[in-house]
């Protein structure tokens, strides 16, 4: 058994699209539309073959993730990128470009070298090597 995908619903859906395209490599379906149920969603792949759901829907609001402290409920999605270099500079890049960075690279006490971001809609982001 394995995760097939993760989806995040989102109030932009074009803008998290980008981003997650542009900093990951994220290769983007055709969109789908249910002009019924007024709902639209992307599937972003990534290159192992995980995939990342973007679900929009006109209520969509931002109150179940105040991002004020922990709440139960998704904590944040790693991405492994590759090696050390690769987390540095892609956390570099993010800050550069205006995303805000939550940690700066580093070993974690559970072996792990990585950063954490939140991505346009505040969604906690691990970059890890």
């Amino acid at each position: 058994m394995f995760i097939e995908h993760v989806a995040i619903r989102v109030k932009n859906i074009e803008k998290m699209r980008s981003f997650y395209q542009k900093y990951f490599n994220c290769i983007s379906n055709e969109k789908y539309t249910n002009k019924a149920k007024q709902f639209e969603s992307y599937f972003l792949n990534f290159e192992n073959g995980a995939r990342l759901e973007l679900i929009n829907k006109p209520d969509t609001t931002e109150d179940f993730k105040k991002n004020t402290g922990q709440s139960s409920g998704l904590n944040h999605i790693a991405i492994r990128i590759g090696d050390k270099d690769s987390v540095d500079k892609l956390t570099k890049k993010i800050q550069k470009d205006g995303y805000t960075i939550l940690e700066k690279p580093r070993e974690t006490g559970d072996g792990y070298y990585e950063s954490c971001i939140l991505d346009p809609e505040n969604n906690r982001i691990e970059i890890i090597a």
